[in-house]
């Protein structure tokens, strides 16, 4: 859940500070007060598009920060987190976002830096946000086979990835099968121009480190001088009368007269005589090094050409020898595929054959899934749809395809199996089943969202839930059912809501009354706590505006001990 929240400098708001609890929190206030600014805030930490616009006027940047904490390591954003190196530590999540007033975002989780397509791909399984315009999965048709898998849980993401994996060979079959269908004259430019690169590879004969090896050679032919000067001067540094071996050999003769007399002295006659023979021995390499020094010139001209030559073929195939020769090897297979291209086809053709009939097989037995878990996803709708009053709405997810194209007689596979689904509806008794999206009002599909949200927040896994007015244009009993619906999310995930109806706000765990004030000539945001009496002071102001009567404080207490019994029972 979202444990703490800080913003500063954002909008109308110059400093808040949240804590946050479990459960339902509940922000009212008069319009303007601030409160979907806050929704902006928690928007824009969850990957939401940020713009100058939101830093406050006169001020460099906007900073919020939120902490989360989720349940367990097994938490969806734990398994994104790690797909990008970010490291999640006590079960606690970190996120930063500063807008600069030149338009510029800076996000970090857990003190690193990331992009904003990071931010939201984690952002999304900490934070779903839903407001009053905001039915997208709803309205889009393209979503409603993802929220029926969802739904489905564990079995159908088995068949899913089942069908998936020989859905991908699939593709690479067709794709190859196209690819060597192509026109002849495509064939014979491509197979002339790969023979002409594989020839040019193999004239090369090149060798694996080949051109390491030629540029060491060609530094030492290259420093020649200078490295016979230096063999030169140390070999006569050592070899020669009063040179050093002489010296060396003064000393260790002189230290065996010493220890013939003493025989503490044998530890170092022995040092000096094992180092004597040593440099005695380095300087006869010395001689033999320099004997082999010879410089040819031709030589360096061979290894420059030699060179020349390889950077060449670098330029066009690859960065390292090994990735020419990793190159030449594939086209020689690919000349091959193309000079017996007719026995190639009927090979994938064959393949072709055998992927059609396992993700037949693999897409029945996914749409046999799903088709279970769309009577179970109709029955839990309409059980939630009848608790908010929508008992005469009838539901239903509809196969558009299943399995087959029946104009055509042939499977129709896609990458999430053989089925198309859609959400149909009727609202009023004795009208046909629509599309969900071209039938439903506002104040429909709201209720529709709640009765869907209550299901799925079971299985999502989201620590934070946020509904943003998603209660606009109902009231009387429909409004006190959406109150108790929103509280039932919040027991499987913590949610935060605006609203301004009061039947919701009685349902609330936490009260939070957004209100702002004129100070210095600036306004600024303030969220207070409400408690007892003020708890009722604020639901009556919804209730009746801006006149608290008697009767009007005795509904709003009674609407609280109603909220308080709903939810104890």
């Amino acid at each position: 859940m979202l444990q703490e929240l800080s913003i500063r400098n954002f909008a109308i708001i110059e400093e808040l500070n949240l804590s946050l609890e479990k459960g339902l929190t509940v922000l009212t206030g008069e319009t303007g007060a601030g409160k979907s600014i806050i929704i902006d805030a928690v928007h824009l930490l969850a990957g939401g598009r940020g713009s100058s616009e939101f830093v406050r006027h006169g001020e460099r940047k906007s900073e919020i920060e939120g902490m989360f904490s989720i349940d367990g390591p097994d938490h969806p954003s734990v398994q994104k987190a790690h797909q990008f190196g970010i490291e999640i530590e006590d079960e606690i999540v970190v996120i930063r976002r500063e807008i600069s007033a030149t338009g510029k975002s800076v996000c970090r989780i857990n003190g690193k830096l990331v992009t904003i397509a990071i931010l939201r791909e984690i952002g999304s399984t900490l934070v779903d946000i839903h407001g009053q315009h905001e039915h997208q999965e709803l309205m889009d048709t393209n979503q409603h086979l993802h929220l029926l898998d969802q739904f489905g849980g564990s079995d159908i993401l088995a068949a899913k990835t089942n069908y998936a994996d020989i859905f991908k060979r699939y593709e690479q079959t067709m794709k190859a099968i196209r690819q060597l269908s192509e026109n002849e004259q495509q064939m014979a430019h491509r197979l002339d121009l790969i023979q002409f690169q594989l020839n040019e590879i193999q004239k090369a004969d090149l060798k694996l480190r080949e051109d390491d090896e030629l540029a060491e050679e060609k530094r030492r032919l290259s420093n020649f001088e200078k490295l016979y000067e230096s063999t030169q001067t140390s070999y006569n540094a050592l070899q020669g009368e009063g040179k050093g071996l002489d010296w060396i050999g003064l000393a260790m003769s002189q230290l065996e007269t010493a220890a013939e007399i003493d025989e503490q002295y044998r530890s170092l006659y022995e040092a000096v005589s094992e180092s004597f023979y040593a440099i005695e021995d380095v300087s006869r390499q010395i001689s033999s090094a320099l004997d082999g020094l010879e410089f040819d010139p031709n030589r360096l001209n061979e290894i420059e050409t030699r060179l020349n030559e390889i950077n060449v073929l670098k330029r066009k195939y690859g960065s390292t020898i090994e990735e020419i020769m990793e190159y030449g090897g594939k086209i020689e297979e690919e000349i091959e595929t193309l000079t017996n291209r007719e026995t190639h086809i009927e090979k994938l053709q064959s393949e072709r054959l055998a992927y059609e009939k396992d993700l037949l097989l693999e897409g029945k037995q996914l749409s046999y899934l799903r088709k279970q878990a769309a009577q179970k996803l109709v029955d839990a709708i309409h059980h939630e749809l009848k608790q908010l009053y929508m008992d005469k709405t009838v539901f239903d997810i509809q196969f558009l395809v299943d399995g087959e194209d029946h104009t055509k007689h042939v499977p129709s596979f896609k990458k999430d199996g053989l089925d198309e689904v859609e959400f149909y509806i009727s609202t009023n008794p004795g009208e046909p089943l629509k599309p969900l999206s071209k039938v439903a009002s506002g104040g429909e599909l709201s209720r529709m969202m709640l009765a869907m949200k209550t299901i799925f927040s079971k299985h999502q896994g989201v620590t934070s839930i946020i509904f943003d007015e998603v209660d606009t244009g109902v009231s009387g009993r429909v409004a006190q059912s959406i109150g108790e619906k929103i509280h039932q999310v919040s027991i499987h995930s913590q949610v935060l809501c605006i609203s301004h109806l009061p039947q919701v706000a009685a349902m609330a765990d936490v009260h939070l009354y957004i209100s702002k004030i004129m100070t210095g000539g600036r306004t600024k945001t303030f969220v207070e706590p409400l408690e007892n009496e003020e708890k009722i002071k604020e639901i009556g102001r919804m209730i009746s505006g801006v006149e608290m009567t008697d009767l009007t404080k005795q509904h709003a207490k009674e609407l609280l001990e109603l909220a308080a019994s709903l939810k104890n029972g």
